[in-house]
């Protein structure tokens, strides 16, 4: 261990995306960090290429041995940097690309708020320039963070993404793991909004990270490809345990979204409504009964 900061990388098969990741964490600015790249079993040498490339002290390889998800591969990868004694951890996907001060921006968050936080979350735009719209934070359930809150030095949210995500070692052993059996999706929320119910988090504009994802768009069920459909039943599983912990508030998200899900199937997707149908509501029965465990780290 070189440095007090992790950056935990989880990739699958993104190994071009996985190297400009890497080059950008490694020319950061005035606040390094070493790298832990947490690969989900890939089958496109990612392995050889980090192996061969960043043979550096500050890089890391991990093979989880299968694919355990974004959110089984946050977990063994949080895990790890914190049993391997780092003070903060840096959490983002393969396509993560901070600018060269993004960690020294969420350092100097940490002095003006005199290390009082959780966790800080950077800014996301896409590869155009604008805010992505699959990673701004929300202020409370139902309402995400709007132009006011850009403007300031930092701002209190309640959920944020895991594009570019830092937190505190000694929360994440207050508060545990992220939850590996979400898989994909609401794992960041689930896991921001946990920390947030202990501890204040903020949202630092002047931390910047590119979210080089292929398509500048939130996802879409009612339009997404009828071969992808089926993984949704992750994310309409997870939200109802995500949600239904803030109570009524919770619950009534969580119908609402169920509800403009459905009429959105009906009236804009081209095939395959039944089956989208279906999705939604085994995913929804499900969260019903979805209760996996938090595990906790020792102190």
């Amino acid at each position: 261990m070189k440095n007090k900061t992790a950056a935990v990388v989880v990739t699958h098969n993104r190994k071009e995306l996985l190297g400009q990741c890497i080059d950008r964490l490694l020319k950061q600015r005035e606040r390094f960090c070493d790298v832990i790249v947490v690969d989900n079993a890939s089958t496109d040498g990612t392995q050889e290429m980090v192996m061969h490339q960043y043979k550096v002290p500050e890089v890391t390889y991990v093979n989880t041995g299968a694919n355990l998800g974004g959110a089984g591969g946050f977990q063994y990868g949080v895990k790890k940097a914190v049993l391997s004694g780092y003070e903060y951890v840096w959490i983002m996907d393969d396509d993560t690309l901070p600018e060269e001060t993004a960690l020294y921006e969420l350092f100097e968050a940490d002095k003006e708020l005199n290390g009082e936080w959780g966790c800080l979350s950077s800014v996301a735009y896409w590869t155009d320039g604008i805010i992505c719209r699959a990673n701004i934070q929300k202020k409370n359930i139902f309402k995400r963070v709007g132009k006011k809150e850009y403007d300031k030095e930092y701002s209190l949210v309640r959920m944020c993404s895991f594009v570019s995500l830092l937190v505190k070692s000694d929360v994440i052993k207050v508060v545990g793991l992220p939850i590996g059996e979400y898989f994909i999706w609401t794992d960041d929320y689930e896991y921001t909004g946990r920390i947030s119910a202990k501890y204040p988090c903020y949202m630092v504009p002047s931390s910047r990270v590119v979210h080089a994802m292929k398509i500048h768009t939130r996802v879409n069920f009612a339009t997404d490809d009828v071969s992808r459909i089926d993984r949704y039943r992750y994310l309409y599983r997870n939200d109802v345990h995500c949600y239904r912990q803030y109570g009524g508030c919770g619950w009534l998200y969580i119908i609402l979204k169920n509800i403009y899900t459905f009429l959105n199937i009906l009236i804009n997707s081209k095939d395959s409504r039944i089956d989208r149908i279906k999705v939604l509501y085994t995913g929804f029965r499900t969260g019903l009964y979805f209760k996996p465990d938090i595990e906790m780290i020792e102190n």
